[in-house]
């Protein structure tokens, strides 16, 4: 890749994966508000900038479909669990933002009529142009597949120009840094390196797709204040894929 591997300015429609367990802060467990409060002002930020913004949500800081095979439950149940535990999310991050005077609409893969509308890309696209903030939740609709995928998929099929994937390092290290201190961190990096080298950046359904679309993708630390500004502008914050 060249000096000019990462430029904004192309970066017009973007999504944003955001961890269930990240909503959940220090607990663990449930809604840290404090934390929600925070990243509805960052997406609100990004979205005056001018930015078209889709989030994917995840559901594991109420239920993780493939934990619950530890205790008993089956795979499909458990998934399927796991989908409504993202609606729960969307439902607060949604009336964080509404309170905020923004407008958002949330798309389920999932028919839940009563509080969200049933995802069809075409009525996804009309809300982003509309200048709507769109969340996404249920994952893909179907068990076995990922959140990770189902942003993946989500960018594909709007057109998106880049997928944020805040997480709580500061992008693509060689291995564990939380493990290994000499960990190499990664500004740039390849799709193709990131398969040889067997790096965990997404399961590999996603990253799969991903590359197959040319879908570039950004891995930064949600942890800190103000970093899904700085991710979307600045090259120096978080690891570009592509």
């Amino acid at each position: 890749m060249s000096d000019n591997y990462y430029r904004p300015e192309n970066v017009h429609r973007v999504i944003l994966k955001i961890s269930g367990e990240f909503l959940a802060g220090e607990a663990g467990f449930g809604i840290d508000h404090a934390v929600v409060d925070r990243i509805s002002d960052e997406i609100i930020e990004i979205k005056r900038m001018g930015f078209a913004v889709g989030i994917v949500l995840g559901g594991g800081n109420f239920f993780r479909g493939i934990s619950g095979t530890e205790k008993g439950i089956s795979r499909i149940t458990g998934d399927n669990v796991g989908m409504l535990a993202t609606i729960q999310n969307s439902l607060i991050i949604s009336d964080y933002i509404q309170k905020k005077n923004y407008q958002a609409e949330i798309y389920s893969a999932i028919q839940l009529p009563k509080f969200t509308k049933f995802y069809a890309p075409e009525r996804a696209e009309r809300s982003l142009e509309e200048g709507k903030i769109c969340l996404f939740c249920s994952g893909t609709g179907n068990p076995y597949f990922t959140t990770d995928t189902a942003a993946v998929l989500r960018a594909v099929e709007l057109k998106a120009d880049l997928i944020l994937k805040g997480t709580k390092v500061d992008g693509v290290y060689s291995s564990d840094p939380k493990i290994n201190s000499d960990a190499t961190f990664y500004e740039k990096i390849s799709y193709d390196e990131v398969i040889s080298q067997n790096l965990r950046v997404m399961d590999l359904t996603a990253f799969s797709l991903a590359k197959e679309n040319n879908i570039s993708i950004k891995i930064f630390n949600l942890t800190v204040p103000g970093n899904i500004k700085k991710a979307l502008l600045k090259k120096n914050i978080g690891s570009f894929i592509s």
